[in-house]
């Protein structure tokens, strides 16, 4: 069983029952000019000089070349947000996690994430079943 987020994770081949849709935020560092804004765009976003985008591992885990910090988790990147060294789009319910170091604001043209739960296709699994609808019913 997993928790993925459509569009950036796959789910063919899964069962999956949608949990929320929602828009998403770009998370800039405290004081940032951008950050003062109302809203943003992927446009805006698509080179910032003084926030590089971060760089994840591929799947050799090799990191592609760029400017950006190299990063290994969320919660490293978002370190590295709030030491003004990167940049990161989100979720909207990101911002339940964030402190004062950083800020929060809509990206209006980023497509909606939809966090699915998701589990192996014709799974007899009562355990499964009950966790399923668990998450449905929060």
């Amino acid at each position: 069983m997993a928790i993925l987020h459509r569009p950036y994770d796959e789910t063919r081949g899964l069962d999956v029952e949608e949990l929320v849709t929602e828009g998403q935020v770009a998370v800039l560092p405290a004081g940032h000019p951008l950050g003062t804004r109302g809203e943003l765009s992927v446009h805006d976003l698509a080179d910032v000089p003084d926030l590089p985008a971060p760089r994840w591992p591929g799947p050799d885990g090799a990191y592609p070349a760029g400017p950006g910090p190299e990063v290994h988790s969320s919660t490293q990147l978002l370190q590295l947000v709030s030491l003004g060294r990167t940049i990161m789009v989100a979720p909207d319910s990101v911002r339940a996690q964030l402190h004062d170091d950083v800020v929060a604001v809509p990206v209006a043209d980023a497509p909606p994430v939809t966090t699915v739960i998701a589990w192996p296709p014709h799974s007899r699994s009562r355990a499964v079943a009950d966790l399923v609808r668990t998450a449905l019913r929060l």
